[in-house]
């Protein structure tokens, strides 16, 4: 994935000045509120990504499982 031209040609200067800029307009409760909301989706999209993660593996051991009848298994 490519970083977007603007985001690299912005020197730490301006990153600090953005950040007091979003500071002072939404006050640092709403930003911590914020951010603690940020936290609770990712935390939850890890979660599903294992959930999923773990269905697969399910799936494929389910699938992997040997169903030759028990008269055939003998012949072999």
């Amino acid at each position: 994935m490519m970083t977007p031209l603007f985001v690299t040609n912005i020197p730490p200067v301006g990153w600090l000045l953005i950040a007091v800029v979003v500071l002072v307009l939404f006050g640092r409760g709403k930003i911590s509120s914020l951010m603690g909301e940020v936290g609770k989706g990712i935390t939850s999209f890890k979660k599903g990504v294992q959930e999923g993660k773990e269905e697969l593996e399910a799936a494929d051991a389910e699938a992997a499982r040997d169903v030759t009848p028990e008269d055939e298994k003998d012949k072999a």
